[in-house]
């Protein structure tokens, strides 16, 4: 069984961590597949939104340590070339709305590449841990980057160095993730996000997607000139007129992600 689990429908990417018997944990083989998987999805114009998830009872455990064991256990520069970083430069990069749905346990680098996607739920009873420090590693997987600029730079310092375990709720409340669904009702509501997200203007999200990306690094005058570059070549896309005359007569806009 594959431990990548890909269906589209609706045009959504259903992407499923599927190792659960390893809560997910990423080996060289799952890394790969999912970069290969992200690729596809971005070459694939049928795909509007992507989702996310978990198999079983956690979302992701990060690394599987049980391919670190041996003399001919890749090096952490390898996994981190090679594995990590495409992950979560690809989710970055990817121009269409990614939605992470945390079905259970985020630990370590599985933590890190749910922070970094562009909509971010969680179930009433996940937990989100920085789980580094517990074997004397440093976070990973953009982790340094990504959790100071969502929560603040000493609560980020304070959670990867304790490495305590953050439920869904205080998740929530700091600011690291969108909205919290009751275990009962969160697969039903985190598709919903996306199915919205698909059916919306393709192009606009992915050059407000360019836009907050520009914006780590970019002086307020800097980002400025992005927003008006982004702005002419969204508002030259077919979604904008479908949007304005859907406004003008009144009616529902279709959009068609052009």
């Amino acid at each position: 069984m594959s431990s990548i689990l890909v269906t589209i429908n609706n045009n959504i990417a259903f992407i499923t961590l599927n190792r659960p018997e390893k809560f997910n944990s990423f080996n060289r083989q799952m890394a790969l597949i999912l970069q290969q998987v992200l690729d596809d999805c971005a070459a694939n114009t049928d795909v509007r939104a992507i989702y996310l998830t978990g198999n079983g009872k956690a979302f992701c455990a990060g690394q599987d340590l049980s391919e670190l064991a041996g003399d001919d256990a890749p090096g952490f520069d390898k996994i981190l070339a090679e594995h990590y970083n495409p992950i979560v430069m690809r989710i970055r990069n990817i121009e269409k709305p990614v939605v992470c749905a945390v079905n259970g346990v985020a630990a370590g680098a599985g933590a890190n590449i749910a922070l970094c996607c562009d909509v971010v739920v969680a179930t009433a009873s996940a937990v989100f841990i920085q789980a580094f420090s517990k074997i004397g590693l440093i976070p990973d997987s953009g982790g340094t980057f990504t959790l100071p600029r969502l929560i603040g730079w000493q609560k980020a310092s304070a959670l990867m160095m304790l490495g305590d375990k953050v439920s869904a709720a205080d998740a929530e409340k700091y600011g690291m993730l969108y909205k919290v669904f009751e275990d009962d009702i969160f697969a039903e509501a985190s598709v919903k996000i996306a199915a919205v997200l698909a059916a919306m203007p393709t192009r606009g999200l992915a050059y407000t997607k360019q836009a907050l990306n520009a914006s780590v690094n970019n002086s307020f005058e800097a980002q400025l000139k992005t927003e008006d570059r982004l702005q002419f070549a969204a508002g030259h896309t077919e979604d904008y007129n479908e949007g304005v005359r859907a406004f003008l007569e009144k009616r529902a806009p279709v959009f068609k992600g052009q």
